[in-house]
């Protein structure tokens, strides 16, 4: 969901998030094996992340419990 909020860069997520680059690097690398395809678009140095497919995941869902779930996640 930050993606789609408007934090769709490594260093946005990182300063949103406190989580260190390498683990947000290696979550968004990872999404794929959830079926859920982040796709990189632009150029390296100003290129942004987007949601293409969120697979098997409600999204709604997601929208509707994601200050719980950022709650478990302890963000």
């Amino acid at each position: 969901m930050l993606i789609e909020k408007g934090f769709n860069t490594i260093p946005k997520i990182v300063a949103e998030t406190g989580a260190p680059r390498r683990t947000i690097q290696d979550t968004i690398n990872a999404l794929v094996e959830l079926d859920i395809y982040c796709a990189f678009i632009g150029a390296t140095k100003n290129g942004t992340f987007k949601i293409a497919s969120w697979g098997p995941i409600n999204k709604e869902w997601v929208k509707d419990n994601f200050e719980s779930i950022k709650i478990l996640l302890k963000y």
